[in-house]
């Protein structure tokens, strides 16, 4: 051993023991156009535009109409550049590398005036060994080329045949062949989004020299199963760890892998050979030790465990690195149904079947160096308070950044992550599919030692896309776009995550049909199949209170409708003439063909529209009238399918998971989310906090029989007392009330609670007419209340009898952090409205039904605020003061 460490220590110097050194490149660089005539500090990480805004040189770019007036930014092929000295002696390490983390995204990479590579891809991490190049002093600069003109060119060189679609509809205001890029695909524009086809190192950029070897990386999966000597299935933990090898000889050493919490410490030795080596370890986590296993928020807490992992090797080279571990399974259930035809689809996660409740996450922001940790925890956390357990990373916007994952983790969010491919055909040549393997394959060990991700995802809509023809290819054309297909997402995306990760499953795409699409050659004639596997569901023009306009199917994981934001946030980027229904502004920001009529036109079917004369005020209006009808609508749906999870009806149902459209805002505009731009709630909000509700009733009408279930998504069955009221618009005292004897409700089921024909219920009620009574519902035990108080309208509003003008007032006190709204109304008032404008915080409940005189709601602060801010900027709405 002492031979061979002199040997060593001959070959590499007398820097070989040492640690890798890093330096990292983050800070200050020069930015300039193409020309040269523009020149400009800007940050890393970071991008062009943020550097312009930076300094002045542009106005906001989601102020008004920049997203078009700021197109010529990414027209252009922008330097950036940076000189910087090694603070260590360069000459006694053998191998040095310049690592990029994220670069966004084609670009040529000079070292000292010397081509070092090149980058065409934002989701990859790119390292370049610069061992001959690098100096003491040097100079670093990266060419982009315009990420609109590369695709373009990508597009015009492909000239078999065409990819579509070329351009997005002209309504979204976008650039073409973003099919062609491996980039953010929603940048070039979306139906709920702006184009900026950013450019810049969007993440970290070190430079690192080392002796020896050095540890690329390392990742790891928990496995539960039996091993060949065990009675029982126990867990174990697989880690895989990458070395570059310098030495031009062995490396030899050991490794120390040790859990504390869970009495485990392995030590073995190692072997590295010269070149590129990755070490297997398998793990025993001793079996006497019992493991508590991570659940998803509302089913368990989130247990991890403290794992270090040591490298001695070596001339003295040690290596150290710490990870959080977290053990749980989960399992793609895709079985026959009794009394159906088709496929279950739903996630068993430690052998509990799970409902899945939640929404489509998206970029919170164009440009990705805005989005701060504060701000994904912000919005992270008001998934989890308004009780989803579920977030689907949506395939056309970015891999998230780690802090995501962990948070996710963190507070017991699963996560469904497509791959980053989203309603496009997509080229097949190898060049494009080199790139994509080596992205995949990136983003797979990367990401695959969280819990929280419990399916992968080859990407959204596409199969769809597809088979539904949404292109208008040629009948004769369509074997060449499906072997396009079949060879991008199966034997390629498909074949390096499963050959990456064993630990959860794989689906070609949202939506799929699952294991019959597989059957069918991994396209089916009809991926939106009610029978299999999930499916996305949009109908603006139908009555969305009408339930049965809506899918019974195994698993939804897009619906939805859109409303404007609020008014405090608009009022931001916007001047005072766009303050109107039917201005430009109004106009320009709606990316969705017909939006803004379709909105009006699913709000008009239950209530009146805003019916003032001044276009400010009608304004105002139509935006709070939007959101009760988003809210409404989702709250119909989202109930219907969470009811529909222990059904079978015609051969439909058994649904498992209802992921609405879509959780946060990239900008200030209408569109599907329940989150507007900066994590203010929307109305749809506070009503997911009470559909999502681990226990809740549901009441819906069927030929004229009103029922009541009540759903459960807990673990062990309970004892309720559901109690119904029927109250008069006219009132603010119930007119009657009953209580059920003692029901049960089964775990994980939902129970049909309450069955009575409606012109019954209203007789017994006296006075009672569909148009002049609300009917609203609660479960109880013990006199404690265990669910949100319910209601089912008899009628649309815009028919109600008795429904005055309601006058409204707030005393505002201070409780702590929290601060105390007791409300008092002079009469029944649906959709209370809560504003205090641009404080950020929450309210404890909002949009709500005010049945009673009083009320006291609670307001949550973000950030510090007094009573007297929020005395100034309080405003309370509701629907009869649009009239």
């Amino acid at each position: 051993m002492r031979l061979r460490l002199l040997l060593l220590l001959a070959v590499c110097g007398a820097a070989a023991g040492a640690a890798a050194r890093t330096l990292s490149l983050r800070g200050r660089w020069r930015i300039r156009s193409g020309n040269g005539s523009l020149e400009l500090p800007g940050d890393v990480p970071g991008c062009v535009h943020t550097a312009l805004l930076q300094q002045n040189l542009i106005q906001d770019p989601y102020y008004r109409f920049n997203d078009l007036s700021y197109r010529w930014i990414s027209l252009d092929n922008w330097t950036y550049s940076k000189e910087f000295k090694i603070p260590f002696d360069i000459s006694k390490w053998q191998k040095v590398n310049l690592i990029f983390e994220g670069v966004d995204t084609v670009t040529k990479v000079l070292l000292n005036d010397v081509t070092i590579g090149e980058t065409d891809n934002m989701f990859k991490r790119y390292s370049f060994d610069v061992t001959n190049v690098v100096r003491d002093v040097n100079s670093i600069e990266l060419r982009f080329q315009s990420p609109v003109l590369y695709a373009a060119q990508q597009s015009k060189a492909h000239t078999r045949y065409e990819v579509p679609p070329d351009c997005p509809p002209l309504v979204q205001k976008g650039e073409c062949h973003v099919n062609f890029i491996r980039k953010e695909q929603c940048s070039f524009g979306w139906d709920w989004g702006p184009s900026f086809p950013t450019q810049g190192i969007w993440k970290d950029v070190r430079v690192e020299a080392y002796n020896l070897c050095q540890l690329n990386y390392f990742t790891f999966s928990p496995i539960y199963g039996k091993l060949k000597d065990a009675r029982a299935q126990e867990w174990n933990l697989e880690i895989e760890s990458s070395f570059d090898v310098v030495s031009s000889k062995p490396v030899y050493g050991h490794v120390m892998v040790a859990l504390p919490k869970l009495q485990t410490q392995q030590t073995q030795g190692i072997e590295l050979q010269p070149g590129e080596r990755v070490v297997e370890l398998f793990v025993k986590i001793n079996k006497n030790i019992s493991v508590e296993t991570w659940w998803p928020h509302g089913h368990g807490n989130q247990t991890g465990y403290n794992m270090t992992i040591l490298f001695e090797l070596d001339g003295g080279l040690s290596i150290e690195k710490s990870a959080k571990v977290y053990f749980r399974t989960v399992e793609l259930i895709e079985e026959p149904i009794k009394g159906s035809p088709g496929l279950s689809f739903y996630f068993k996660i430690n052998g509990l079947p799970i409902f899945l409740k939640g929404s489509n996450w998206i970029p919170a922001d164009s440009f990705q160096d805005r989005v701060t940790s504060d701000l994904l925890r912000l919005l992270l956390q008001s998934a989890v308070d308004a009780n989803m357990n579920t977030l689907r990373v949506w395939g056309g916007g970015v891999y998230e950044q780690d802090e995501f994952y962990e948070l996710c983790d963190e507070l017991g969010i699963m996560v469904w992550q497509d791959f980053m491919f989203a309603c496009a055909l997509y080229p097949a040549g190898q060049g494009f599919l080199d790139s994509v393997r080596a992205e995949v394959a990136y983003q797979a060990r990367r990401l695959k030692s969280h819990p929280s991700i419990i399916t992968w995802s080859g990407n959204n809509e596409n199969e769809a896309a597809l088979m539904m023809n949404w292109y208008g290819i040629h009948i004769s054309d369509l074997p060449t776009y499906i072997n396009d297909y079949v060879t991008l997402y199966v034997k390629n995306i498909r074949e390096i995550v499963l050959t990456a990760d064993k630990t959860r499953p794989f689906i070609t795409s949202s939506p799929t049909n699952g294991a019959e699409s597989v059957a069918e050659g991994w396209v089916s004639h009809n991926p939106y199949d009610k029978h299999f596997g999930d499916v996305h569901f949009y109908d603006y023009i139908s009555d969305c209170w009408n339930w049965k306009i809506f899918p019974k199917a195994r698993f939804v994981s897009e619906y939805g409708y859109q409303s404007w934001p609020s008014f405090s946030t608009l009022e931001k980027i916007s001047s005072e003439e766009d303050w109107s229904c039917g201005s430009r502004f109004s106009l320009h920001r709606q990316h969705h063909a017909d939006g803004n009529t379709e909105m009006l036109l699913q709000a008009g079917l239950h209530f009146k529209l805003p019916q003032s004369k001044d276009p400010l005020r009608s304004f105002k209006d139509t935006i709070y009238l939007t959101q009760v009808m988003q809210a409404q609508c989702v709250k119909t749906q989202t109930e219907f399918y969470r009811r529909s999870r222990s059904q079978v009806v015609h051969g439909e149902g058994h649904t498992m998971g209802a992921l609405y459209w879509q959780l946060n805002d990239i900008w200030q505009a209408p569109s599907w989310a329940s989150l507007e731009y900066g994590g203010k709630w929307k109305m749809l909000h506070y009503f997911a906090r009470h559909f999502f509700a681990p226990l809740l009733p549901v009441g819906f009408e069927n030929q004229d029989v009103f029922f009541i279930y009540g759903v459960s998504d807990l673990r062990s069955e309970c004892n309720v007392t559901l109690t119904v009221r029927l109250h008069a618009w006219s009132s603010l005292e119930p007119l009657c009330s009953r209580r059920t004897r003692r029901l049960v409700m089964k775990a994980g089921k939902a129970t049909l609670l309450y069955k009575e024909p409606v012109p019954r219920l209203l007789k017994t009620c006296g006075t009672c007419t569909r148009q002049r009574c609300v009917v609203s519902f609660h479960l109880s035990a013990a006199g404690q209340l265990l669910s949100p108080t319910n209601y089912h309208f008899l009628s649309s509003l815009k028919e109600a009898v008795g429904l005055h003008k309601a006058h409204i007032t707030a005393v505002i006190s201070q409780r702590g952090d929290t601060f105390v709204f007791d409300l008092e109304t002079s009469a029944v008032a649906p959709f209370v409205w809560l504003d205090v404008g641009n404080i950020p915080g929450r309210f404890s409940d909002n949009g709500f039904l005010m049945t009673g005189k009083t009320r006291t709601v609670l307001f949550y602060p973000w950030k510090p605020t007094s009573k007297s801010e929020l005395e100034r900027s309080f405003q309370v709405t509701s629907l009869t003061d649009i009239y």
